[in-house]
Protein backbone atom coordinates (compact mmCIF):
# COMPACT_ATOMS: atom_id res chain seq x y z
CA UNK A 1 0.00 0.00 0.00
CA UNK A 2 1.44 3.38 -0.96
CA UNK A 3 1.95 6.29 1.41
CA UNK A 4 -1.07 8.61 1.58
CA UNK A 5 -0.69 11.91 -0.26
CA UNK A 6 -1.84 13.81 2.82
CA UNK A 7 -0.30 13.47 6.27
CA UNK A 8 -1.20 15.82 9.13
CA UNK A 9 1.89 17.93 8.27
CA UNK A 10 0.51 18.45 4.74
CA UNK A 11 -2.84 19.57 6.15
CA UNK A 12 -1.07 22.08 8.41
CA UNK A 13 0.85 23.52 5.41
CA UNK A 14 -2.37 23.82 3.41
CA UNK A 15 -4.16 25.59 6.27
CA UNK A 16 -1.20 27.94 6.77
CA UNK A 17 -1.37 28.99 3.11
CA UNK A 18 -5.12 29.46 3.08
CA UNK A 19 -5.06 31.74 6.11
CA UNK A 20 -7.12 31.55 9.24
CA UNK A 21 -9.16 28.57 8.08
CA UNK A 22 -10.89 26.56 10.76
CA UNK A 23 -9.67 22.92 10.69
CA UNK A 24 -11.52 19.91 12.05
CA UNK A 25 -9.94 16.44 12.27
CA UNK A 26 -12.74 13.96 11.61
CA UNK A 27 -10.52 10.84 11.95
CA UNK A 28 -10.86 9.65 8.34
CA UNK A 29 -10.67 13.13 6.82
CA UNK A 30 -9.99 16.78 7.53
CA UNK A 31 -12.39 19.68 7.06
CA UNK A 32 -11.12 23.21 6.51
CA UNK A 33 -13.64 26.03 6.53
CA UNK A 34 -12.78 29.28 4.79
CA UNK A 35 -14.87 32.43 5.17
CA UNK A 36 -14.64 35.67 3.22
CA UNK A 37 -17.02 38.10 4.93
CA UNK A 38 -16.29 40.94 2.49
CA UNK A 39 -17.29 38.87 -0.56
CA UNK A 40 -19.96 36.96 1.42
CA UNK A 41 -18.39 33.61 0.52
CA UNK A 42 -17.88 30.42 2.50
CA UNK A 43 -16.14 27.27 1.41
CA UNK A 44 -15.61 23.92 3.11
CA UNK A 45 -12.66 21.88 1.89
CA UNK A 46 -12.57 18.22 2.88
CA UNK A 47 -9.46 16.12 2.37
CA UNK A 48 -9.70 12.34 2.61
CA UNK A 49 -6.14 10.95 2.67
CA UNK A 50 -7.30 7.45 1.74
CA UNK A 51 -10.76 6.27 0.68
CA UNK A 52 -12.17 3.46 -1.39
CA UNK A 53 -12.68 4.67 -4.95
CA UNK A 54 -14.32 1.63 -6.45
CA UNK A 55 -13.36 -1.94 -7.11
CA UNK A 56 -9.99 -2.61 -5.43
CA UNK A 57 -9.00 1.04 -5.81
CA UNK A 58 -8.22 3.59 -3.18
CA UNK A 59 -6.70 7.01 -3.18
CA UNK A 60 -7.00 10.55 -1.91
CA UNK A 61 -10.22 12.48 -2.39
CA UNK A 62 -10.58 16.26 -2.20
CA UNK A 63 -14.09 17.68 -1.85
CA UNK A 64 -15.34 21.28 -1.91
CA UNK A 65 -18.71 22.48 -0.67
CA UNK A 66 -19.86 26.03 -1.28
CA UNK A 67 -23.25 27.69 -1.08
CA UNK A 68 -23.98 26.74 -4.70
CA UNK A 69 -21.64 23.90 -5.71
CA UNK A 70 -20.18 20.55 -4.73
CA UNK A 71 -16.90 19.52 -6.40
CA UNK A 72 -14.83 16.34 -6.06
CA UNK A 73 -11.33 15.52 -7.25
CA UNK A 74 -10.79 11.75 -7.16
CA UNK A 75 -7.37 10.07 -7.08
CA UNK A 76 -5.57 13.23 -5.99
CA UNK A 77 -1.86 12.57 -6.54
CA UNK A 78 -0.40 15.75 -5.07
CA UNK A 79 -0.73 19.42 -4.36
CA UNK A 80 1.15 22.68 -4.82
CA UNK A 81 1.06 25.58 -2.41
CA UNK A 82 1.47 29.11 -3.73
CA UNK A 83 1.90 31.50 -0.82
CA UNK A 84 2.29 34.38 -3.28
CA UNK A 85 -1.10 33.69 -4.89
CA UNK A 86 -2.71 32.53 -1.65
CA UNK A 87 -3.91 29.29 -3.18
CA UNK A 88 -3.47 25.54 -3.13
CA UNK A 89 -3.77 23.49 -6.31
CA UNK A 90 -4.73 19.82 -5.92
CA UNK A 91 -3.78 17.59 -8.87
CA UNK A 92 -4.95 14.24 -10.25
CA UNK A 93 -3.16 12.55 -13.17
CA UNK A 94 -4.34 9.84 -15.57
CA UNK A 95 -2.97 8.72 -18.95
CA UNK A 96 -1.74 12.03 -20.37
CA UNK A 97 -4.49 14.08 -18.73
CA UNK A 98 -4.49 16.15 -15.57
CA UNK A 99 -7.21 17.66 -13.47
CA UNK A 100 -6.80 20.37 -10.90
CA UNK A 101 -8.85 21.88 -8.13
CA UNK A 102 -7.64 25.33 -7.05
CA UNK A 103 -8.64 26.63 -3.62
CA UNK A 104 -8.08 30.32 -2.91
CA UNK A 105 -7.51 32.00 0.44
CA UNK A 106 -10.51 34.25 -0.31
CA UNK A 107 -12.87 31.22 -0.13
CA UNK A 108 -13.09 30.80 -3.91
CA UNK A 109 -12.32 27.77 -6.06
CA UNK A 110 -11.79 26.68 -9.68
CA UNK A 111 -11.89 23.24 -11.26
CA UNK A 112 -10.07 22.15 -14.43
CA UNK A 113 -10.63 18.59 -15.62
CA UNK A 114 -9.24 16.26 -18.23
CA UNK A 115 -6.69 18.79 -19.49
CA UNK A 116 -4.09 17.51 -21.96
CA UNK A 117 -0.87 17.31 -19.98
CA UNK A 118 1.12 18.86 -22.83
CA UNK A 119 -0.97 22.04 -22.56
CA UNK A 120 0.83 23.16 -19.39
CA UNK A 121 4.19 23.36 -21.15
CA UNK A 122 2.96 24.59 -24.56
CA UNK A 123 3.07 28.18 -25.75
CA UNK A 124 -0.07 29.61 -24.13
CA UNK A 125 -0.35 32.35 -26.72
CA UNK A 126 -1.38 29.74 -29.33
CA UNK A 127 -4.68 29.19 -27.53
CA UNK A 128 -7.81 31.15 -26.86
CA UNK A 129 -8.21 32.60 -23.37
CA UNK A 130 -10.74 29.89 -22.45
CA UNK A 131 -8.07 27.20 -22.99
CA UNK A 132 -5.11 29.31 -21.90
CA UNK A 133 -6.58 29.76 -18.42
CA UNK A 134 -6.44 26.05 -17.56
CA UNK A 135 -2.88 25.73 -18.86
CA UNK A 136 -1.66 28.68 -16.82
CA UNK A 137 -3.49 27.57 -13.66
CA UNK A 138 -2.21 23.99 -13.83
CA UNK A 139 1.32 24.89 -14.90
CA UNK A 140 2.12 25.61 -11.24
CA UNK A 141 1.94 21.85 -10.66
CA UNK A 142 4.40 20.90 -13.40
CA UNK A 143 7.14 20.20 -10.83
CA UNK A 144 5.12 17.49 -9.05
CA UNK A 145 3.78 15.69 -12.12
CA UNK A 146 5.12 12.34 -13.21
CA UNK A 147 7.34 12.34 -16.27
CA UNK A 148 5.19 11.86 -19.38
CA UNK A 149 5.46 8.45 -21.00
CA UNK A 150 6.84 8.51 -24.50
Amino acid sequence: MSKPVFAREDIDKIVACLGDGQITDLHDHYRIKLVNEEAKRQLSLEIYPRVSLGEKAEGALVVVYTHNCHLQLHNCTGYVISEELGEVTFIAETAGKISGLVIEREAACSLYTDVNRSLISDDFTKFGVEVMLSGVALSLAEGILKEPEE
